[in-house]
C-alpha cells in the first residue's frame, strides 16, 4: 500500500476525528495553541490507551506494509555479517537497521504519500468545522432545556463543559462578546455571545482588557432567572476552574462569591416556618444551590494547589468566601423566633455538612495562618455565629430531640435511596447549620490560634463565652442526645450529635495546649462529673440514654486522665460534694463510682453488654490514674486491684462453669454468646489488672492479688501479635516487660508464659537467620560495630529482661550449660543457658562451626555478657556457675600468634578487643577516676589499639588508675572537731539537728576535708545517737550475742567467698586494707550472716531467690568494712546498730531479705522495699522534677527503677568513685532514708543530657549499666536534695516508714 485512495482518505478522516474526540478533554484544557500541539505530540507517553487508537492502529499496518520487507532484509543481513552483536551488541544491530531503513527510498516514498493524503484530510475536517458547529449548537440547545429540570446535584459538575468544541478568540472578538452579553441585549442574543465564550480558552477571556466589563455581565448573566443563561456561566465558571491555573481562577472565584453575595442581600430570602418547607426546586434556590455547589468544589480541590502561587490569591479566594458566609447573621434570635433569614451557610451545610473545605484549608500552615489572620482581625464574626448556633442548638435540645431523630432517619433515607429529596424543613435547614458550625470549631479548637479568638461575646449572654463555657456546652449536649438508632449506617450515625461532639472532644484532647486550655478546667470536670456524683447520692442521672452517654463521659474522662495535666486535676482539685460539706477530688468520686459498677449497684444497667459496657469504660478511666506512681499512690485505699482480681476471678469460674447446651440451635447460640461476652469480659480485666505493672509498686499489688502470671501470659498473647497498650498508652508493653522483669516473681512468671524463650529465638532469627524473604541486590556491608543494627534492638531487649540480679538468679541458678559433643546446624537455643552456650562460652569447634555467622554471633554474646557483668551480683553468678572469665583467657590465648622467639602478640581482631574490654570490666573495680576500660573502637595512627591485652591474671595495672590521695588525720576537719568535742552532748535532742548541719556546710564548702576517718567516726556517732533515742528506732533493739563458736558453723556461699574477692582487691587498691584482712571480712560476713538469720521467717516458695539466704553479696556490710579500714568489730557494731534504724531497710538489702518484720505476703513475694517504695518514689518524683528523662525512659521501655535498683544494690560500686560512695551512704544516715530517693533523682538529672542523647541512639540501656557516672559529686547536688526534701518527705517518708504494714 504506497497509495491512498478516495475510500482510504475517506476512511482515514473518519478515524482522524475518532481520535481527536477521544483526546478532546486533554486539548480543550490547554491554554494555548502551543500547549494544545505539545500534547498531541507526547500522546503516546501519556495516554495509556494510545496504541488501542483505531487511526494509530491503520498507520502502523500501513507502515508495516510499506517498509516491513525492508526491515526484514536489512536484519537478515546484519545478523549473519555480524553474528556477535545479537546478544550484547543487539542495541548496535537495531540501531544499525533504523538507520538504513530510514535512508531507503521506501521509507521517503511512504513519509511523502503520508504527509500529502493527511494534509487533504485535515483540510476536509476543517471545512466540515463550522457545519459540525452549528449542528452541536442545535443540539445543546435541545439537551439545555431538558437539564434545566433536573436536580442540582448535577448541573455544575465541571465534565459538562466540554461539551463544546474548542476555538481560539480574538481580542476584538471579546470586546464584541461583552457588548453582546449586555443585560439590555435579548436572551437570543446574550445566549448565543455566553456559547461563543465558552469555546474560548480561559486564559485568553480573563488577560483581554474588556474584561472588567465581561466580569460585570457574566455576574448579571449568573444571576438572571432564565435558567439557561446562568447554567451557561457556570459552565464557563466550571470549565475555567477545571483548566486554569490560580491567578485565572480566582477571578471568576471571587465573582462567583460576590454573585452570590448580591442575589442573597437583594433576594432577602426566609427560612420557612412552622410545617413548611425549603422546596430547592424553586428557581431562585436552585439557581443558588447550583452556584454553592460550583464554589463549594473548587474549595476542596483548591487548597492542594495554592501553595505554588502568591498568598495575594489565597487571601483574596478566603477572604471573598468569609465576606458571603458573614452575610446578615443573627443567630440570636434564638429557638423560638418565627422569622429568621436564609443564609448561605444553610445551603453550604447542605452540600457539605461536615465542612471538610474548612478541614482542608486548616490542614496546611500556609493558609491556615490567612484563615486566622482574617477571622481575628476582620471576619471574627464568622466564629460568633458558630458558636451561637451551638448555643442555640442546645437551649433547643430537650424539644427538638424527637425532631433531630427523625432528620437523622431522613438523612438516612436520602443516603440509602436514588431519588433526591426536593423539600428541608427548618429544622433540618437548622440542624446541616449546626453541624457545619460545629466542624468548624473543632478544627479551630486544634490550633493556637483558633483558640486565640476565645473568649467571644455573643448575643443574648452578659458574659463573653470562653474556650471552657464552649466546652460545656458541647458536654451537655452529649448528654441530651437523641436515642441510638440501630438501623444508622455509619454516614448517617456520623452526623449524629453525640458522634460530633465525641469528634470535637477529641480533637480537644489530641492536642495537648488544647486540652489545657479547654478540658482541663474545673467547669468542665464538674460537668463531666455531675451525672456521676449525681448516681453516687442515689439521685436518678438526667441523661436520654444512661448506659452509652455514661460510655461517653469515661472516653472523654480517660483522655484527659492519661495527660499529666488531667491526672493532677483530677487528683488535687476538690471540687465534688458527694457528701455533704465535703469535697474530693474527681479520681476519688471515679473510683468508688467504679466499685459500685462492679458491685452491680446500679441494677437499671441490667446483667448483659450494656453493664460490661459501662463498667469496662469507667475501669480504663481508673487504670489510667493507677498506671502512674501518683495514681497509684493517691488510689491506694480502695484496693481496687483487689476488686478486679475478684471480678476476674468470678468471670473465669463462670466462663469455665459454663454448661453444655442442650440440643437444638437457638440454645446454643445463646449459649455461645453468653461463653463470648465472658470471655471478652475475662480479658478485659486481664488487661485493666495489667496495667498495674507499669509501676513499681503496682507489681508488688498486682502479684499479691494472685494473677500476675496469668497477666503476663496475657500480655504475651498481645506482644506477640504486635498489638497497641490502648488508644491512650502508646509506648507499647516494653515498660511493663522491664518492670515485671525486675522481680523474682514476674521473671519468673516471664518465663512461664513463654516471652523469654520467644525473646531468645527471635534474637536467633535476627542474628543467625536473617530475612529470607528480601531479594539480594548486592552483598550486605560487613558491620562496622561489635553489634549491629539489626540486631540491637533483640539485644536492648534480652537486656530489658536480665538487668537486674534477681531475674538473673532466677533463670541461671543451678542451671548448667549444655555443652553438648555436636550441634546441628538447625538447633535453635530456647533459654538463656543455651544462649550462653552457644554465644558466649564458644570453646569448642562444634559450637563455632554451628554459627552461620561466628564473629558477629559471638560478638553479640559477648556484648550481652558485657552488659550482665555490670550487676556484680550477676557477674559473682555467672563467675561461679560457669567460669566464664577462665573462659576468655583461653580464647584470648589461642588469639596470641607464634613466634621464634617464643614471645607471641594478639591477635586484634572485634573478638579479641571485646573480650579484653570484659576481662578488665570483670577484674578492676573502681569508679570513673578509679579504673580505666580499655575502648572498643581502634584508633587512627601507628598504633590502632594501644591497650596491652592478657591471657592470664594479673590484669595489667595500667587499667587502674592512680588510687586518689587523701590527706590523713581530721585535724583540718570542722566536722571533726565538732564529732571530737561533742561526746558528752549525744544525748541531747538538738545534737542531732548541729550534727547535720555541720555536714552540710562540710560537704558544701569543704567537701575534701570529709575524709574517711571522719566519714567513719559520723557514722559511728550518727548511728550510736539514733539508736539510743526510742522515738528515731524503727526495729526492736537487736539482742545478738557474738559467739565465736556459733560462727565456726557458719559456711558461705561461692558467691559470697567470690564477693569477697572482689572486695578485697578493692580495697587493696585503695590502700584501705592489709594483708589480714581477708578474714576479717569472713568473720563480719559469717556474723551478719548469722544476726539476719535469727529475723527471718521460714517461706515455702518457689522462687530461687527465696531459697537460703540472701542471693547475692553483702555490699554494704563490704562498704563500711572498708570505710573502717578493715576493722571487722568495729564494722559489726556499726551494722548492729544500723539495723534498728529504717535507714537500713533500704540501705542494706540483706537486711530485710524474707524477714519477719515484713507482712507475709510481702516476705513471700521476694520483692525488696527498695522496689516498691524507693523506686517507686524515684519514678514519681521524676516525672515532676526532670519530666524529659521521665519521657526517654518510658521512650526506650527501660525504667529508672531498673537502673536505680542496680545502683543502690552494690552501693554505686563501679559508677562513683569510693569517695562519693562514702558520702552517699553517710547522706542517707545523717539526712534520713528519703535522701535515697533524692540521690537517685539528683543523679539522673545529672545525667539528662547524656539520656536524651542515647534515647535518641536507641541504647540508653547499654549506656545506664555500661558507663559510670561522669563527674557527678554530692556536694554539687546537696542543695536540690534538699529541695526536694522541702517538697517530698511529708509524702515520702511516712510510706517508707508503713513498709511493714500490709501493702494494699
Amino acid at each position: 500500500m504506497s497509495q491512498f485512495t478516495a475510500e482510504d482518505e475517506a476512511e482515514l478522516q473518519s478515524l482522524l476525528r475518532r481520535l481527536l474526540k477521544s483526546v478532546k478533554d486533554r486539548i480543550s484544557g490547554a491554554p494555548s495553541i502551543e500547549c494544545a500541539e505539545e500534547i498531541l505530540l507526547h500522546l503516546e507517553e501519556t495516554d495509556k490507551n494510545f496504541h488501542n487508537y483505531e487511526f494509530v492502529k491503520y498507520l502502523r499496518q500501513y507502515v508495516e506494509s510499506s517498509v516491513g520487507p525492508v526491515v526484514e532484509e536489512e536484519t537478515d543481513s546484519g545478523a549473519r555479517g555480524e553474528a556477535h552483536a545479537v546478544g550484547p551488541g543487539q542495541d548496535t544491530l537495531v540501531h544499525v537497521v533504523t538507520k538504513k531503513t530510514r535512508e531507503s527510498a521506501e521509507y521517503h516514498q511512504m513519509m511523502q504519500t503520508l504527509k500529502n493524503t493527511m494534509m487533504v484530510v485535515v483540510e476536509s475536517l476543517i471545512n466540515r468545522f463550522e457545519e459540525d458547529q452549528l449542528r452541536k449548537e442545535e443540539m445543546h440547545r435541545e439537551s439545555q432545556t431538558e437539564q434545566s429540570n433536573s436536580h442540582y446535584d448535577n448541573c455544575s459538575d465541571s465534565d459538562s463543559s466540554f461539551n463544546q468544541s474548542y476555538a481560539f478568540i480574538k481580542q476584538e472578538q471579546l470586546q464584541v462578546l461583552a457588548e453582546k452579553l449586555d443585560p439590555s441585549r435579548p436572551k437570543e442574543v446574550r445566549w448565543e455571545a455566553l456559547q461563543t465564550l465558552c469555546c474560548a480558552p480561559p486564559s485568553d477571556v480573563l488577560s483581554c482588557e474588556s474584561w472588567s466589563g465581561l466580569r460585570r455581565t457574566l455576574s448579571a448573566a449568573l444571576a438572571d432567572p432564565d435558567p439557561d443563561l446562568s447554567d451557561k456561566v457556570l459552565r464557563f465558571f466550571a470549565k475555567t476552574f477545571s483548566s486554569s491555573p490560580l491567578n485565572v481562577t480566582r477571578e471568576i472565584y471571587t465573582s462567583l462569591a460576590k454573585s452570590l453575595e448580591s442575589d442573597f442581600l437583594y433576594h432577602k430570602l426566609r427560612l420557612p416556618s412552622g410545617s413548611a418547607g425549603l422546596d430547592v426546586n424553586r428557581p431562585d434556590i436552585t439557581r443558588l444551590l447550583k452556584q454553592m455547589r460550583l464554589m463549594n468544589d473548587f474549595q476542596k480541590e483548591v487548597s492542594a494547589f495554592w501553595i505554588r502561587h502568591p498568598e495575594k490569591y489565597m487571601e483574596e479566594i478566603i477572604e471573598s468566601t468569609f465576606s458571603l458566609l458573614t452575610l446578615h447573621q443573627h443567630p440570636g434570635l434564638g429557638p423560638q423566633a418565627t422569622e429568621k433569614a436564609l443564609e448561605p451557610t444553610h445551603l453550604l451545610g447542605l452540600l457539605d455538612i461536615k465542612a471538610s473545605w474548612f478541614k482542608k484549608w486548616m490542614h496546611g500552615y500556609y493558609s491556615r495562618t490567612v484563615v486566622f489572620r482574617l477571622l481575628d482581625r476582620k471576619y471574627k464574626s464568622l466564629t460568633v455565629a458558630a458558636v451561637q448556633q451551638c448555643i442555640c442548638y442546645y437551649e433547643a435540645c430537650d424539644q427538638a430531640r424527637e425532631e433531630t431523630t427523625e432528620m437523622l432517619h431522613s438523612l438516612e433515607r436520602q443516603h440509602i435511596n436514588p431519588p433526591q429529596r426536593s423539600m428541608y424543613t427548618r429544622r433540618e435547614l437548622e440542624y446541616a447549620y449546626f453541624v457545619h458550625s460545629l466542624c468548624v470549631l473543632g478544627r479551630l479548637l486544634m490550633y493556637a490560634n483558633g483558640r486565640k479568638l476565645f473568649p467571644i461575646k455573643v448575643r443574648r449572654r452578659k458574659e463573653p463565652v470562653t474556650l471552657a463555657d464552649l466546652v460545656v456546652i458541647l458536654i451537655r449536649i452529649l448528654y441530651q442526645h437523641p436515642r441510638p438508632y440501630l438501623g444508622y449506617s455509619s454516614h448517617t450515625a456520623s452526623l449524629s450529635p453525640t458522634c460530633l461532639v465525641r469528634e470535637v472532644l477529641g480533637t480537644v484532647c489530641d492536642s495537648t495546649e488544647s486540652v489545657v486550655e479547654g478540658l482541663f478546667q474545673t467547669p468542665v470536670l464538674l460537668t463531666l462529673m455531675a451525672p456521676i456524683v449525681s448516681l453516687l447520692k442515689g439521685q436518678q442521672a438526667k441523661l436520654n440514654c444512661p448506659a452509652t452517654t455514661l460510655i461517653h463521659i469515661a472516653d472523654t474522662l480517660a483522655r484527659m486522665a492519661s495527660a499529666q495535666g488531667g491526672l493532677s486535676l483530677f487528683l488535687h482539685e476538690r471540687s465534688l460534694e458527694v457528701t455533704e460539706g465535703q469535697g474530693i477530688p474527681a479520681a476519688h468520686a471515679i473510683v468508688q463510682f467504679t466499685q459500685r459498677l462492679l458491685g452491680r449497684e446500679f441494677p437499671w444497667l441490667g446483667e448483659g453488654e450494656a453493664w460490661h459496657g459501662v463498667c469496662g469504660a469507667f475501669v480504663f478511666v481508673c487504670r489510667q490514674m493507677y498506671n502512674t506512681c501518683e495514681g497509684l499512690q493517691e488510689l491506694r485505699p480502695y484496693a481496687l486491684q483487689d476488686v478486679l482480681a475478684s471480678a476476674w476471678k468470678q468471670t473465669s469460674s463462670q466462663s469455665e462453669s459454663i454448661s453444655t447446651p442442650t440440643p437444638g440451635a437457638e440454645a446454643r447460640n445463646a449459649s455461645q454468646e453468653l461463653h463470648n461476652h465472658s470471655l471478652v469480659w475475662e480479658e478485659t480485666l486481664l488487661d485493666n489488672l495489667l496495667n498495674f505493672a507499669a509501676t513499681p509498686r503496682g507489681v508488688l499489688l498486682l502479684q499479691q492479688t494472685g494473677a500476675l502470671s496469668e497477666c503476663v501470659s496475657y500480655m504475651f498473647s498481645r506482644f506477640t501479635q504486635k498489638l497497641q497498650v490502648s488508644c491512650c498508652e502508646k509506648s507499647g508493653y516494653g515498660v511493663m516487660v522491664t518492670q515485671v522483669a525486675a522481680t523474682a516473681p514476674g521473671v519468673r512468671a516471664l518465663h512461664s508464659s513463654g516471652f523469654v524463650q520467644a525473646l531468645v529465638v527471635e534474637m536467633w532469627a535476627a542474628l543467625e537467620c536473617g530475612r529470607e524473604d528480601v531479594r539480594m541486590v548486592q552483598p550486605r556491608s560487613a558491620p562496622m560495630d561489635p553489634v549491629d543494627r539489626s540486631c540491637l534492638k533483640s539485644l536492648v531487649s534480652l537486656v530489658n529482661v536480665l538487668s537486674s540480679g534477681h531475674a538473673v538468679w532466677e533463670l541461671l541458678w543451678k542451671q548448667p550449660l549444655p555443652n553438648m559433643p555436636d550441634y546441628s546446624l538447625r538447633e535453635i537455643p530456647t533459654s538463656i543457658p543455651d544462649l550462653i552456650d552457644r554465644l558466649i562460652a564458644v570453646n569448642s569447634d562444634e559450637k563455632i562451626h554451628s554459627l552461620f555467622n561466628y564473629e558477629q554471633s559471638h560478638a553479640f554474646g559477648l556484648r550481652l555478657l558485657s552488659v550482665l557483668c555490670c550487676n556484680l551480683d550477676s557477674l559473682l553468678l555467672l563467675e561461679v556457675q560457669y567460669g566464664l572469665s577462665t573462659l576468655l583467657l583461653l580464647n584470648q590465648a589461642e588469639d596470641v600468634t607464634e613466634h621464634s622467639d617464643a614471645r607471641g602478640e594478639f591477635i586484634i581482631d572485634c573478638l579479641s578487643v571485646e573480650r579484653n574490654h570484659i576481662l578488665v570490666r570483670m577484674n578492676v573495680i573502681g569508679g570513673p577516676s578509679e579504673r580505666r576500660l580499655p575502648p572498643r573502637a581502634l584508633q587512627k595512627g601507628s598504633e590502632p589499639y594501644p591497650w596491652p591485652m592478657f591471657s592470664s591474671y594479673p590484669v595489667p595495672s595500667c587499667y587502674s588508675l592512680d588510687a586518689p590521695q587523701t590527706p590523713p588525720g581530721r585535724q583540718d576537719s570542722e566536722l571533726g572537731v565538732f564529732l571530737a568535742s561533742s561526746q558528752a552532748a549525744q544525748h541531747e535532742d538538738s545534737w542531732m539537728e548541729v550534727c547535720r548541719r555541720q555536714f552540710c556546710k562540710a560537704l558544701t564548702t569543704r567537701p575534701h576535708s570529709l575524709t574517711g576517718e571522719v566519714l567513719a567516726d559520723l557514722l559511728e556517732n550518727v548511728v550510736m545517737h539514733l539508736s539510743s533515742c526510742p522515738m528515731e528506732r524503727f526495729f526492736p533493739p537487736t539482742q545478738y550475742k557474738v559467739e565465736d563458736h556459733r560462727v565456726k558453723t557458719v559456711s558461705l556461699s561461692p558467691v559470697q567467698r567470690l564477693g569477697i574477692n572482689t572486695c578485697l582487691r578493692y580495697g587493696h587498691y585503695l590502700k584501705l586494707l592489709g594483708d589480714s584482712s581477708e578474714e576479717g571480712l569472713i568473720l563480719l560476713l559469717k556474723h551478719c550472716h548469722l544476726f539476719l538469720s535469727e529475723q527471718t521467717t521460714s517461706l515455702t516458695s518457689p522462687l530461687s531467690a527465696l531459697q537460703g539466704g540472701y542471693p547475692g553479696h553483702d555490699w554494704l556490710a563490704s562498704t563500711l568494712y572498708l570505710l573502717m579500714r578493715g576493722d571487722p568489730q568495729r564494722t559489726l557494731s556499726l551494722l548492729l546498730h544500723l539495723s534498728t534504724l529504717l535507714t537500713s531497710a533500704f540501705l542494706w538489702p540483706p537486711r530485710l531479705h524474707t524477714s519477719v518484720h515484713l507482712s507475709p505476703e510481702v516476705a513471700e513475694s521476694g520483692i525488696h522495699p527498695a522496689y516498691w517504695c524507693t523506686a517507686h518514689y524515684v519514678e514519681m518524683l521524676l516525672k515532676t522534677e526532670v519530666p524529659l528523662v521521665s519521657s526517654a525512659f518510658r521512650m526506650s521501655g527501660f525504667t529508672p527503677s531498673q537502673i536505680c535498683m542496680q545502683w543502690l544494690g552494690q552501693c554505686f560500686w563501679n559508677y562513683l568513685d569510693w569517695s562519693e560512695v562514702c558520702v552517699y551512704v553517710c547522706t542517707c544516715v545523717v539526712m534520713g532514708a528519703d535522701y535515697q530517693v533524692y540521690m537517685c533523682v539528683a543523679v539522673l538529672k545529672h545525667l539528662q543530657h547524656l539520656i536524651l542523647q542515647h534515647t535518641h541512639a536507641q541504647d540508653l540501656q547499654l549506656f545506664l549499666k555500661e558507663d559510670p557516672i561522669q563527674d557527678f559529686r554530692v556536694s554539687n547536688y546537696l542543695e536540690y536534695m534538699e529541695g526536694l526534701e522541702r517538697n517530698y518527705r511529708s509524702l515520702v517518708l511516712p510510706d517508707m516508714k508503713n513498709i511493714t504494714s500490709r501493702i494494699s
